[in-house]
């Protein structure tokens, strides 16, 4: 078990009893962590170690088991997030992790406990300073990878599902990107309630999304719309896209009366140039022209921080990713985990998140 140096004496990370609290509580932990330091590729990305600060009030420090790559990251990267922070930080969107010290107002009780965090920034680091209210209990009988790709990909593929889409049994989905983060727990959620779905990927993957009872369609079909419509002649009941661009109009094109679009990123505007909310509200403009057209189709964009700071949003939460590891506890899911990257590898570890060829998520280690 790893253990922890301060003033010469060792001290376990893991305490066995709450005896230990008090000492662990006045430790300081090295945190290894990774840097952004403004628009770079991913060979620019900083790998440092430095003291991390005790728990203040409502604070713990949470040893962190596996961290994601998310869209977000390569969106920061370019500059191009909508509220990223100033140049430098430390990315990473969610984490899981084990509670290692309290601050002088938080329950001690917390020490050993796995949690889970939405973070948008920050969890790229082997020790992180995160507030008690954020935390989201892990049972102790999954594994922290898996549980890690519940977090954002998780909560954001069941919400759209369940609350946006509002999807019933017997209806046909088109899902983007089956074989990303999002694609994969979103397809799974979606066959686990008896729908029909048609995902869009690479034919490297088709075989897999196959077996997983999904009909494939190749992303790069110069006649998508047509492939999709073969395999659901009246169109879709739900389309979930995060491309942007033409992709949202043909999208939109191929749902059937009374279906769904609903958008969450816009993978198209990656590289573009100007200001990053431009790409956005023209988004926000065409989706509410589509609503107010008398077609009976609907089309929304999914924020997973819509509510950010209210008592519903943190109950929907919990509720969403308690739901999601029950799921995975019953073996319902089957978390994809494209490849684990330790920290000090974050350059590989993001260039096969960008790739485009990976099946799944890719997750960081301490």
């Amino acid at each position: 078990m790893e253990s922890l140096t301060k003033n010469g004496n060792s001290i376990q990370d893991n305490t066995e009893n709450h005896q230990n609290n008090t000492h662990l509580e006045q430790t300081s932990f090295n945190t290894t962590e990774v840097i952004m330091p403004g628009i770079i590729e991913p060979e620019g990305l900083l790998v440092r170690s430095r003291v991390l600060d005790s728990p203040a009030a409502g604070q713990v420090t949470v040893k962190m088991e596996a961290s994601g790559i998310a869209f977000a990251e390569q969106s920061m990267r370019r500059g191009r997030y909508y509220e990223q922070p100033k140049f430098p930080f430390v990315p990473g969107y969610d984490l899981v992790g084990s509670v290692v010290a309290t601050g002088p107002d938080v329950d001690p009780a917390l020490i050993g406990k796995r949690v889970a965090a939405m973070t948008k920034i920050g969890g790229w680091a082997s020790y992180v300073l995160l507030s008690a209210s954020d935390l989201l209990p892990v049972p102790e009988t999954i594994d922290p990878l898996e549980a890690e790709t519940l977090i954002v990909n998780g909560i954001t593929a069941w919400q759209m599902l369940h609350l946006k889409a509002q999807i019933k049994r017997g209806q046909t989905i088109l899902v983007h990107g089956a074989n990303g983060g999002v694609g994969t727990i979103l397809t799974q959620l979606a066959l686990y309630a008896g729908v029909k779905v048609i995902g869009t990927a690479s034919p490297r993957h088709h075989e897999t999304l196959r077996a997983q009872g999904v009909m494939p369609v190749d992303y790069n079909d110069i006649d998508l719309a047509g492939s999709v419509l073969k395999l659901s002649p009246g169109g879709v009941d739900s389309v979930f896209d995060h491309l942007g661009g033409a992709s949202f109009a043909r999208s939109f094109g191929l749902l059937a009366k009374g279906g769904v679009l609903v958008c969450y990123a816009i993978a198209s505007a990656l590289n573009d140039k100007g200001n990053v909310l431009i790409p956005f509200l023209k988004v926000l403009i065409q989706l509410g022209w589509w609503n107010i057209m008398p077609n009976g189709r609907k089309a929304y964009f999914y924020n997973i921080w819509d509510g950010k700071g209210s008592e519903a949003f943190q109950i929907q939460l919990r509720e969403t990713f308690t739901e999601l590891t029950t799921l995975l506890a019953s073996g319902a899911l089957k978390p994809q985990i494209a490849a684990r990257f330790p920290l000090a590898q974050i350059t590989a570890a993001m260039k096969l998140a960008e790739s485009r060829t990976a099946y799944g998520k890719v997750v960081l280690i301490p």
